[in-house]
């Protein structure tokens, strides 16, 4: 039987004879169904025509880009500590030349994913690094679609996942969405990694906040001023966005900033 993984949107399935009828992930309104249909592929199809780029973004930290594109473009970032190595968010594609890369790197202490659009392939990676813990707020557990005895639906408002790096739900895209902060990225001055939760604009000095990306869908004030909220106790500088915005600096200027713009827009006050 094969774990079949929806094209579309990269989320893997338990084993079947038969893909399954639809993608649950894909039929939500935060996503979209392709517009040819519903259509499968697997991680061995995925392996003969894919390979993960490694991109070094900042000292112990890198993006994992596949090539060609899979899903809907995302992209995981290796994060780099004395205290263990820290996969946020996930791509589809798994093969043994990553594996044997993220080892050479210092191997894996844990996977972080910040919201269901990024489950793709989270088992499998667990399982190349030896069980290793996959973090996802209870919020979201509804969306997994592939069960693992590693995932580990954690609740609250924080969680540190080794010394340095803590995860903090934001809610806004979905109700578990998640962004990490690193505490000693950004040379120090501290970064978050945001997903999709306080995405990165095509000007990198603003962020903004989505219901759904892709049917321009917006998140009300209420859930805006409660991401803004849940961000704020936590020092950073850098904005990493979930498919390669970065906000180079003064990134609570640009949440606070975007998040009045984005309310005012809503308001009628622009």
């Amino acid at each position: 039987m094969e774990k079949f993984i929806c094209v579309t949107c990269g989320t893997q399935y338990p084993p079947s004879a038969q893909p399954p009828d639809g993608c649950p992930i894909c039929l939500d309104d935060r996503q979209y169904v392709n517009p040819n249909g519903q259509q499968w592929t697997t991680l061995d199809e995925l392996r003969r025509s894919h390979r993960n780029t490694f991109i070094d973004l900042e000292p112990g930290l890198s993006a994992i880009l596949p090539e060609p594109k899979v899903g809907i473009g995302q992209r995981a970032h290796l994060i780099e500590t004395p205290a263990g190595n820290i996969l946020w968010d996930c791509v589809s594609l798994i093969d043994d030349a990553t594996v044997a890369e993220i080892q050479r790197r210092g191997g894996l202490a844990g996977i972080a994913i910040s919201h269901p659009h990024f489950f793709t392939t989270i088992v499998e990676w667990s399982e190349a690094f030896g069980g290793v813990p996959i973090w996802i707020p209870a919020d979201d557990r509804q969306w997994v679609m592939q069960p693992g005895p590693t995932i580990d639906f954690w609740e609250g408002e924080t969680r540190e996942l080794i010394p340095g790096v803590t995860m903090i739900r934001c809610g806004g895209h979905f109700p578990g969405s998640s962004v990490v902060h690193w505490a000693d990225g950004a040379d120090g001055r501290g970064a978050i990694f945001t997903g999709d939760t306080i995405q990165v604009t095509a000007d990198p000095r603003w962020v903004t906040f989505m219901y759904s990306f892709p049917n321009n869908i917006p998140l009300d004030p209420a859930s805006v001023r409660r991401i803004v909220a849940a961000v704020e106790p936590f020092s950073y500088d850098r904005i990493y966005g979930s498919f390669g915005g970065i906000v180079v600096t003064d990134g609570p200027g640009a949440v606070h900033r975007s998040a009045e713009r984005y309310i005012a827009h809503l308001e009628g006050r622009a």
